[in-house]
């Protein structure tokens, strides 16, 4: 299996966006104010935009299409066919298992930033007598995960084309064996026809 310039290219894309809305999810981290009740002695948390939450629940979506194809297209290293042995089935294996790892990470922040982003603050405080402290998301969760999606990106390419490398050694060097056979199959016949011919004559 050679590399294919549109998994590629589909790959790439899908992590640049979800790289682009998890710096989007980062800027737009919803914010919340205390401000005293119209109708009553209390405070309640007033909270803006869950811009965040969308962002970071897409990018995760796009991330999980992505990291499903490269490894159905290489059925996840351990259905397809056996690789050639060296540098690049060890390759292969440390570049999988860093996807995964660096995948699993990236995930893990954008959906707990998005989980407490979607979080709001649901009691109330007596106004000028309780403090109320409204929840809200600390920074850099979806900063760290759209870091964490550009190590997954690159983890992702190196372990499709280092796999890709040893799957296409391994299927041409059977392949030459193969043809090797048959050659070899069809001058033994050749020879035998004549040695028969030769006889009749």
């Amino acid at each position: 299996m050679g590399i294919s310039v549109p998994i590629l290219v589909i790959t790439i894309s899908l992590h640049l966006i979800a790289f682009v809305l998890a710096v989007g999810a980062e800027r737009r981290r919803s914010t919340a104010r205390v401000l005293p009740d119209e109708y009553d002695e209390k405070t309640y948390c007033a909270y803006a935009t869950d811009a965040s939450t969308v962002y970071g629940l897409t990018a995760f979506g796009l991330l999980l299409i992505s990291q499903a194809l490269i490894n159905g297209v290489t059925k996840c290293l351990c259905f397809g066919r056996g690789m050639m042995g060296g540098r690049s089935t060890t390759y292969a294996v440390f570049f999988f298992i860093f996807s995964w790892v660096s995948f699993l990470a990236a995930e893990a922040c954008l959906l707990a930033g998005s989980a407490r982003n979607a979080y709001h603050t649901k009691y109330r405080a007596i106004f000028h007598v309780e403090h109320l402290s409204c929840a809200t998301l600390r920074k850099g969760v979806f900063a760290a995960g759209a870091a964490l999606t550009l190590i997954s990106m690159m983890a992702s390419i190196l372990y499709y084309w280092t796999h890709s490398k040893a799957d296409t050694g391994g299927w041409q060097k059977h392949q030459n064996e193969g043809l090797g056979m048959t050659t070899s199959n069809f001058t033994e016949n050749e020879h035998q026809l004549k040695a028969s011919e030769f006889e009749k004559v």
